[in-house]
């Protein structure tokens, strides 16, 4: 678990495992509330270490952490490793000759794919993915990596968020993202302008309370904004948000998949929104108009502020969710069965390839 969506991820095929028999070993990195989410659902992990900032020390990280891993699941002894685009699980798994199936979703990460790609067996990605890969290892769903915790048979929200946080039924509420740019396929990209959070609040007031979750410390007053809840809780508050807006392209994905507009911040070098290059993103825009992003905080506000003046914007999400529930395969139900099922599930999906090139 490198990153708390992976938690959210694998949470129900953890549970699906287990109640078939398998046993499940769990290591994970303090990255956020990645570790506090594994208590609140009563996962025993092992910690494999901290975050590394910085190219040079996240090569000598690598090491360290491979030894670690390599140390746990020698005693473990596992017959599948499993991972989302973990370089650590793939070097591992080969060191024991042992079959490593990862999912990834996030184009254009270039060093971790080829730190990762030549070393595992199955990659499984949404149909929309844009990147080509290998056709004997490549696995295509219909579904994306928050449906795995987000379907409708595994997550139902819970109102009680508002209470907690002390708002009324009913009472409009945006929430505001900023994220650390310390991941390894951060480099080069530019989100919210460093100084501006307090403009941004300020032109988002009027439209309702404002809510902050951020990876990095928040300065001066901002802290104020700060969400004080519980971290298996946020799914159910970005449901009831009428926006979500930031840095955080996994939350942005989240917010349109429960019903929510969500809008993403980002850009790469040259200035482009980095959700063009992205399948998920495309998808959820192109087809199921849930999502939106652009490369600059103004455009993204330009676009808040339309959305929220409309009277039913909620209303209309809600109906465009349906469509997209309607197209979706339960991810986890799959996810599930492919891992138990392999290497013949890898067989049979291979020739299913052909049909969603």
């Amino acid at each position: 678990m490198g990153h708390p969506a992976h938690v959210h991820f694998f949470k129900n095929t953890i549970i699906n495992l287990k109640k078939d028999g398998h046993e499940v070993k769990i290591t994970a990195r303090n990255k956020e509330v990645t570790l506090a989410l594994l208590k609140a659902y009563g996962f025993d992990y092992e910690n494999r270490g901290e975050m590394y900032t910085g190219m040079l020390t996240k090569a000598f990280g690598m090491i360290k952490i491979d030894l670690k891993l390599l140390n746990i699941a020698r005693k473990f002894k596992p017959d599948i490793l499993v991972g989302v685009h973990n370089p650590y699980v793939a070097h591992v798994g080969t060191v024991l000759r042992k079959p490593v199936i990862i999912f990834t979703d996030t184009e254009n990460v270039k060093i971790a794919s080829y730190l990762t790609y030549p070393f595992v067996q199955a990659i499984v990605t949404p149909v929309f993915f844009k990147e080509p890969i290998n056709l004997k290892k490549h696995v295509m769903i219909h579904g994306i990596k928050e449906i795995a915790y987000l379907h409708p048979k595994y997550f139902t929200p819970d109102p009680k968020v508002l209470e907690d946080l002390g708002l009324l039924p009913g009472e409009k509420f945006i929430i505001l993202r900023f994220i650390s740019w310390g991941a390894s396929h951060d480099t080069d990209l530019h989100g919210i302008r460093k100084g501006s959070e307090k403009e941004l609040i300020q032109k988002l007031a009027p439209y309702g309370k404002i809510f902050i979750t951020s990876e990095k410390p928040l300065v001066g007053d901002l802290d104020k904004y700060r969400v004080n809840l519980s971290p298996e809780k946020i799914h159910s508050l970005l449901y009831y948000a009428h926006m979500y807006i930031g840095e955080g392209g996994t939350m942005a994905a989240e917010g349109g998949i429960l019903g929510t507009p969500a809008i993403h911040i980002e850009s790469n070098s040259a200035g482009i929104a980095t959700g063009e290059t992205c399948g998920n993103f495309l998808m959820l825009r192109d087809i199921y108009d849930l999502i939106y992003f652009y490369p600059t905080q103004e455009m993204a506000l330009n676009k808040a502020v339309e959305i929220l003046n409309r009277p039913h914007a909620k209303e209309d999400w809600r109906k465009k969710q349906e469509k997209l529930w309607s197209d979706m395969i339960d991810v986890t139900s799959w996810l599930t069965d492919f891992i138990e099922r392999y290497p013949d599930s890898l067989r049979g999906n291979k020739n299913k390839n052909s049909d969603l090139q």
